[in-house]
C-alpha cells in the first residue's frame, strides 16, 4: 500500500509540472473513478450519489461526491489544498540575447528558494493561448525535455559566494537555452508554435500569449539509506493534492464530500479561481441554492485544510519551538497559530486528533517559535468565506520552496488513511 501511494505520487508529480497540468491529472483519475464535469457556463442537474467536478482556468478543481442524507443533515467533508508552487514564470517579451546566448526573462512566482533553481537541468511547460482558424483557443504544453540551464557563477569569480548573496532576479536568473550567432534573432512565440504543432499536431495561426513556467527535468524519487524520503519538486502542494484524491477515491459511506484544490495559494489566493476568490462558494450555493438551507449545511460541515508542515531540520533545530517540532514519518501535523494564521480551534484539533487515534495514525503538533512570524495556507480564508469550522494541517517537509523538496516516505500512506477516514466519518462534531 505504502509503495504503492508513493509510486502514483511520483507519477502525478511527473505528470503536474504546472497547475493546469496538475489539474488535468486530477481530472483524469476522477473520470475514471466515474466523476463527470459540470460546466460552470451550462445549467446543472445533480441527483444524490452522484460525483461530479468543475473546473475554473485550467488550473483550479472542485470535485464532489454527493451523499445520498441530505447536506443539512450530515454536513460536507471537505479537503482544501493547493495547484501551484513556486516557480519561474516566462515573461510576455522574454528573448534576451547576450554574450552570443538566447536567454529568457522569468518572473518569480511565489516566495521561491532561489539558490537551488542554478545548474539544473530545466524545461518549460503551461499553458499557450493561440489563433487557429479565427478562433482563439488554448492548449497546454510540456517540452519534457532539459531546455535551460541556470549555470552559477564560478567561485573563482565570486569569493564570498560561500558567505551568501543576494540573488538579483532582474539579473541573475535568466535561463540560457542556446547559443546564437550576433545578427540572429529568436522568435519565441514561433518556439511556442512549432511545440504546439509537435505535441499536438496544431498548426496554429499566431501564438497570442502564455502561461509558461520552468521546472526541474529531474524526477521525484523515494531517497535515503533504508528509503525513508520522498525527494522531488512540487510537494508543496501537490503532496496535497494526491492524498486529497486518492481518499476521496477510497472513501466508503454515503456522505457528501468535497476535495477543493485551488491555484494562487503561493501568492496569495486572490483570483477568480484562488480560495480568496468565489469558486468554492459559488460551487456549493449553485448545489444548495436555498440559502437556509446551505447556512445549515456549512454550519454542520468541517474543512480539513491540508498544506505541508515545516519538519525538524537536524541542522537547524533551533528554528522550532523545542515542544512542537514535528518529525518526518511521524504523521500529519496539527498547526496552530493564536493569530489565526491557521483557523484551527481546539474543537476542529480534538476532532482530527479524535480520527487519527481512532485509526492508529500518528499525529503531531505545530507552533512556530514565538520571535518568529507564521506562514498561512488556504485554511482561514476559506473559513473567512463560508464561516466551515476548520483545521489546519499537513506532512511535514525540509526545503519548503526548493526547488527539489524532501518528505517521509511514511507520511503519504498516513494521511490517506486518516482523509479516507474523515470523508467516510457518519458524525462531525
Amino acid at each position: 500500500m505504502r509503495e504503492q501511494l508513493n509510486q502514483g505520487l511520483i507519477d502525478f508529480l511527473k505528470a503536474s509540472p504546472t497547475p493546469f497540468h496538475a489539474t488535468a491529472s486530477l481530472i483524469k483519475h476522477l473520470e475514471a473513478a466515474g466523476f463527470r464535469r459540470l460546466d460552470e457556463r451550462e445549467t446543472w442537474h445533480t441527483e444524490a450519489g452522484g460525483r461530479y467536478y468543475v473546473t475554473r482556468n485550467d488550473s483550479s478543481i472542485i470535485a464532489i461526491r454527493l451523499g445520498k442524507q441530505a447536506s443539512e443533515d450530515g454536513g460536507l467533508r471537505l479537503v482544501g489544498a493547493h495547484t501551484d508552487s513556486p516557480c519561474l514564470r516566462v515573461k510576455p517579451n522574454p528573448e534576451l540575447q547576450r554574450q552570443g546566448f538566447l536567454q529568457l526573462g522569468v518572473e518569480v512566482y511565489g516566495g521561491a528558494l532561489l539558490a537551488p533553481w542554478f545548474d539544473r537541468d530545466l524545461s518549460l511547460a503551461g499553458r499557450v493561448t493561440f489563433r487557429l482558424a479565427g478562433k482563439v483557443e488554448s492548449q497546454l504544453i510540456d517540452f519534457k525535455v532539459p531546455l535551460a540551464v541556470i549555470p552559477n557563477l564560478a567561485i573563482h569569480l565570486n569569493r564570498t559566494a560561500n558567505e551568501g548573496w543576494a540573488i538579483n532576479a532582474q539579473n541573475e536568473l535568466p535561463p540560457i537555452l542556446a547559443q546564437v550567432a550576433g545578427d540572429e534573432s529568436v522568435d519565441f512565440r514561433a518556439l511556442l508554435a512549432d511545440q504546439l504543432s509537435e505535441e499536438h499536431g496544431i498548426s496554429a495561426d499566431a501564438v497570442l500569449d502564455y502561461e509558461l513556467s520552468f521546472y526541474d527535468t529531474q524526477g521525484a524519487a523515494v531517497v535515503g539509506l533504508n528509503g525513508d524520503f520522498i525527494a522531488g519538486a512540487r510537494l508543496d502542494n501537490l503532496l496535497s493534492c494526491y492524498a486529497g484524491l486518492q481518499a476521496l477515491l477510497a472513501a466508503e459511506g454515503e456522505e457528501s464530500c468535497v476535495l477543493v484544490c485551488t491555484d494562487h495559494e503561493e501568492v496569495g489566493s486572490c483570483s477568480a479561481c484562488g480560495a480568496d476568490g468565489p469558486m468554492l462558494e459559488q460551487t456549493l450555493r449553485r448545489l444548495l441554492p436555498d440559502g437556509e438551507r446551505f447556512v445549515r449545511s456549512i454550519q454542520k460541515s468541517l474543512l480539513v485544510s491540508a498544506d505541508n508542515a515545516h519538519g525538524v531540520h537536524p541542522n537547524y533545530a533551533d528554528r522550532h519551538d523545542a515542544n512542537h517540532g514535528p518529525k518526518l514519518n511521524a504523521g500529519p501535523v496539527i498547526k496552530i497559530n493564536s493569530n489565526q494564521r491557521y483557523a484551527t480551534n481546539s474543537e476542529t484539533a480534538g476532532y482530527f486528533r479524535h480520527l487519527c487515534l481512532e485509526n492508529e495514525v500518528p499525529v503531531q503538533s505545530f507552533v512556530v517559535r514565538s520571535d518568529m512570524g507564521c506562514g498561512s495556507t488556504i485554511g482561514p480564508i476559506v473559513a473567512g468565506h463560508l464561516g466551515v469550522r476548520t483545521v489546519d494541517i499537513g506532512l511535514p517537509t525540509f526545503a519548503m520552496h526548493s526547488i527539489r523538496e524532501l518528505a517521509g516516505s511514511h507520511d503519504l500512506a498516513h494521511l490517506v488513511k486518516v482523509l479516507s477516514a474523515f470523508y467516510s466519518s457518519h458524525d462531525l462534531p
